[in-house]
């Protein structure tokens, strides 16, 4: 036999490196393909195609060389194999019939195991393989995920986002995850934020642009006291969500914060990020900064470790964009308001409120407590509605029902109390966490707490009550009398989280 290479090369070890170096050549190429014929490009596809396949092509390759090698070494030492390879005789009508139907067999399973690989890599690429199949344990987040607002936003397109060097440091870090779960050494809760989440300009931006956040939105929100009438009062805001650019309008606003015109960068004590004594403002036009500094906090140089600085982006406040747990009070009063609980059940919103906030051990007890407590409650209190509205009472119990099913997991210990939503001030600090009137710079300038920096109070109005309105703005009525209290405080001081 004609031979092409050095004898060295003619056995075994080296033969299946050559078949595993040009398969995973071809499924390369193939994957390669894929990708530039696709009309949306998938960060799977960066890691199989440009990280695993490559791997496999070099093991392939390894295995050529080490085969040759240890070939030759036993040539040299006069060690010679006589290796007898098969020998095809096409004009032999049964050798004939074997190279047919291997060679259709063979362009088959190719053909199959590539549509397999693809749809394997498509199902990975999913949300339901990210919520239910790899990620069992995110039940919580896949749940809340499912009612967002980008519930159609792929997981993967914020979590990891375009191009293979983020998805490969994803998956370094899930590898332990992966670890955590096979042998039960996960946390419960999943700690939050992720300090090695990708920066949300790389991710968020793509979709929302900040330099064209601009004018003013107004913004009404219903809520229900929790007395026996379930007194309803309405709030109408003014949301200043300005802060874009001098083209698109005021650069005042909310997003003044974002990276636009001016930097961000704070210094914080804890890893949820709600103490912040540190706060630095440059603006990247004139270079100018100001630093400010709690006056509760005696600031040492210990405090600025690297983990504990941090440039402010949008998931600084809009840190539950797609998993929000929503505090009872607040789920109760849009369901009230949308009539899908009967606001005329007296004490709904309280009894409501007491039920899904009673520690449970599981689901299936907490839907069933739910259940006895609300209906317990009208047996009790107010036997003749039980008896003339129990379609009512029983359609109010299913809501809170939901409620709980999407909000609450204490297999994992999971509710609003241990996610905080830092939009707002109402059950976390928030906007407050800066914004408390203590932060002062070197100059005397102040962080102000001043509702009216981030929205106007245009109008108020409780049930059975005139309404007051004023384009000026209004001042702020707490619902129940507490004196000045509400001025002096901040809102999750009593509406607070604690755990």
């Amino acid at each position: 036999m004609n031979k092409r290479f050095p004898s060295s090369f003619y056995n075994p070890l080296t033969i299946a490196g050559v078949l595993i170096a040009v398969i995973s050549f071809g499924l390369i190429l193939f994957l390669m393909l894929l990708e530039l014929l696709a009309t949306e490009h998938k960060p799977y596809m960066g890691i199989i195609a440009f990280v695993i396949l490559p791997g496999i092509l070099i093991i392939g390759l390894l295995l050529i060389a080490f085969g040759a090698y240890r070939e030759h070494m036993r040539e040299k030492s006069g060690h010679f194999s006589n290796y007898k390879f098969p020998v095809f005789d096409l004009n032999n009508p049964q050798h004939r019939r074997a190279f047919t139907i291997f060679s259709v067999g063979t362009i088959l399973l190719l053909l199959f195991t590539a549509f397999g690989s693809f749809q394997a890599y498509e199902y990975t690429d999913s949300d339901q393989f990210c919520g239910t199949v790899c990620h069992k344990v995110m039940n919580p987040e896949y749940t809340a995920y499912q009612s967002s607002p980008h519930a159609r936003v792929g997981c993967v397109k914020c979590h990891i986002g375009s191009g293979a060097e983020w998805y490969v440091r994803s998956k370094f870090s899930g590898a332990y995850q992966v670890y955590s779960v096979l042998f039960n050494k996960y946390e419960r809760p999943i700690q939050t934020p992720i300090h090695n989440l990708r920066p949300a300009q790389e991710t968020c931006e793509q979709c929302h642009w900040p330099k064209f956040f601009y004018s003013e939105k107004e913004h009404q929100n219903t809520y229900f006291i929790s007395d026996e009438g379930n007194t309803k009062w309405t709030l109408t805001l003014l949301m200043k969500v300005g802060g874009g650019s001098e083209e698109s309008g005021n650069k005042t606003g909310i997003h003044w914060h974002m990276n636009i015109g001016n930097q961000v960068t704070y210094m914080t004590t804890d890893r949820e990020r709600m103490n912040i004594p540190w706060v630095k403002s440059k603006s990247l036009s004139t270079g100018k900064e100001t630093i400010y500094k709690s006056k509760d906090v005696k600031i040492t140089d210990e405090m600025f470790k690297p983990e504990n600085v941090r440039k402010m982006d949008c998931m600084d406040c809009h840190n539950r964009p797609s998993h929000q747990y929503n505090p009872p009070f607040r789920s109760v009063d849009h369901l009230m308001a949308s009539n899908a609980i009967d606001p005329s059940l007296p004490y709904i919103k309280s009894i409501s409120v007491q039920a899904l906030e009673t520690p449970y051990t599981d689901k299936k007890t907490a839907l069933d407590s739910i259940k006895i407590i609300i209906q317990e409650f009208y047996l009790a209190n107010y036997p003749d509605i039980t008896s003339s509205k129990k379609a009512i009472i029983d359609s109010a119990i299913s809501q809170v029902q939901v409620i709980y099913s999407r909000n609450y997991f204490p297999e994992m210990n999971v509710s609003w109390r241990y996610f905080p939503e830092q939009i707002g001030h109402m059950y976390s600090p928030g906007c407050f966490r800066c914004h408390d009137g203590k932060h002062v710079s070197s100059d005397g300038k102040i962080l102000s707490k001043d509702c009216n920096i981030c929205h106007t109070l245009l109008a108020q109005q409780f049930e059975g009550q005139l309404a007051q309105v004023s384009l000026g703005g209004v001042e702020y009525k707490h619902p129940i009398d507490i004196g000045n209290a509400w001025k002096t405080s901040i809102c999750s001081d009593c509406h607070n989280r604690k755990k």
